[in-house]
């Protein structure tokens, strides 16, 4: 491990105190996650800086501070801009572990957690080790974490993709939002390629625009980041990077047949035996091969097809792709589905914006004869200008729809709310309800539910943490919808002992 000496000449910088000699152990940008012989990345942050923590990292022992002014108890490497170092800085701490990984990014609006997932399935296919960093999971040999945001900071990939390496990887899967491109959390990341699954406006309250959110997402398809470009050109954002990008590019589509890659003969399920997902074929430059789709709603075609394109432009073969895609049985929080005996459909989805509402909710509409009943909120803290259209699009669909509180972090619940059912309201079209508890909102629409109709929960998907203000709280929607099925509708499936056991 590097000396704090070894980090100051790396950073061409100045130290200040009297630094140690042993080796550094590691590299931490998390006051409370600091250990004895830590080197403490302090960020200057929006709210808070790095070093306002510097008595908690002081007692955890660490051995060096690395920011942009000096520590008061601690000897400290000083930068201009700690943030702008943190990637090439943690990628030659953790020895450039993407040099020895062919790492796949995915970036978009919606769908890059999806898409990720079938990219990792389709490496297990091909008979890869791979290992996958989204913001559903952090998973590979000897690894299992629990992400707290779509993408972690700089000093958590590079260290991530070096315990890949030393799992035995070797490749990963790598989800990246556009916080942070703008953030700088994959800079120093080596990737193999980077995919475009679509872009819609989201995070506005962020960027400013569109141009500049299409700016910081093709900001990762540039010679220094990325070998090749993976674009999806089914919107119009995507066949303008196809033309612009400067480097080489496999263009897929649902439709467009000039695509480099792209779905032909795709079926709908049409059977109670083949209810669970799409067929279709992917016609690449190499050949053709089936897609049997196991995971729910044709969005996720658009998402096969560019996991399909990711890999098969790396030239891993299409059929071992397709058949690795096929074998994925669900992706947590996206269309997952909650089977406890019930007579009626209820899952839970990530749809939190107006484009993914589009792309969900009339599969959904055709697939149910009954009533489609739609739980929504809308997070606080971020794009408060999608919460009517969100509200109005669910309500276009649906039969009923059960407004609630999802995360409303420093907002008021009851404003983020009314906004919504405002929304709803003014559609014209659904009965809605405002319930501002989730778990009760989860009881009044299984309440309702009946045989042949679908309950849909939207928003969080996979995300077991609320914020309220400075409280976070453990909630799984999948669970906590689980629970209220089973306490409130008769079991009906085999045996008499009861519904199967819910995810914890």
């Amino acid at each position: 491990m590097p000396t704090a000496r070894e980090i100051a000449r790396f950073l061409g910088a100045r130290s200040v105190g009297s630094t140690s000699p042993l080796p550094i152990l590691d590299i931490v940008d998390d006051s409370r996650s600091v250990c004895a012989g830590d080197a403490y990345l302090a960020i200057p942050g929006a709210r808070r800086h790095g070093l306002d923590f510097e008595d908690d990292v002081a007692a955890a022992g660490a051995a060096l501070v690395i920011s942009d002014r000096p520590a008061r108890l601690l000897p400290t490497v000083v930068v201009d801009d700690p943030r702008r170092i943190a990637g090439p800085l943690a990628d030659w701490f953790h020895r450039r572990p993407s040099a020895d990984l062919a790492v796949y990014g995915v970036t978009g609006t919606n769908g890059k957690s999806s898409t990720a997932a079938m990219v990792h399935a389709g490496l297990v296919g091909a008979g890869r080790e791979p290992g996958l960093m989204s913001g559903i999971e952090i998973t590979g040999p000897g690894v299992a974490l629990a992400p707290t945001r779509t993408t972690p900071e700089a000093t958590v990939v590079h260290r991530t993709l070096d315990l890949f390496r030393r799992g035995g990887c070797d490749s990963a899967v790598v989800e990246v939002s556009s916080h942070a491109a703008v953030h700088r959390r994959v800079d120093g990341v080596r990737f193999r390629s980077v995919a475009l699954t679509n872009l819609a406006p989201e995070h506005l309250d962020f960027h400013g625009s569109m141009e500049a959110y299409y700016r910081a997402k093709t900001s990762l398809f540039t010679a220094d980041r990325t070998g090749r470009a993976v674009v999806c050109v089914d919107d119009e954002h995507g066949r303008r990077l196809a033309r612009e990008v400067g480097v080489p590019v496999t263009t897929c589509s649902v439709s467009d047949t000039p695509a480099d890659v792209h779905a032909v003969d795709v079926r709908a399920p049409d059977t109670e035996a083949d209810h669970l997902g799409h067929r279709f074929v992917v016609h690449t430059p190499v050949g053709d091969a089936e897609v049997r789709l196991q995971v729910l709603g044709p969005h996720q075609v658009a998402n096969a097809v560019v996991a399909a394109a990711v890999l098969v432009g790396d030239g891993l073969p299409v059929e071992a792709v397709a058949q690795g895609i096929s074998a994925l049985r669900s992706i947590p929080g996206r269309c997952e589905p909650g089977r406890v005996g019930q007579l009626f459909t209820a899952l839970v989805d990530h749809m939190h914006n107006v484009a993914g509402h589009r792309a969900t909710l009339p599969y959904l509409r055709s697939r149910t004869p009954g009533r489609l009943i739609v739980v929504i909120g809308a997070t606080g803290d971020r794009d408060p200008a999608k919460r009517r259209p969100i509200g109005a699009t669910a309500a276009a669909y649906a039969d009923l729809v059960v407004v609630t509180d999802e995360s409303p972090g420093s907002e008021d619940p009851a404003a983020i709310r009314a906004e919504v059912t405002a929304g709803a309201v003014g559609a014209g079209r659904a009965e809605v309800l405002e319930v501002a508890d989730r778990d009760e909102a989860f009881r009044v629409a299984v309440t309702g539910a009946r045989r042949g109709d679908t309950i849909v929960v939207a928003g969080r998907g996979s995300d077991l943490r609320r914020e309220y203000g400075s409280q976070v709280v453990a909630f799984d929607d999948h669970a906590r919808l689980a629970q209220a099925v089973a306490d409130l509708t008769p079991w009906t499936g085999p045996g008499t002992g009861g519904p199967p056991a819910r995810r914890t």
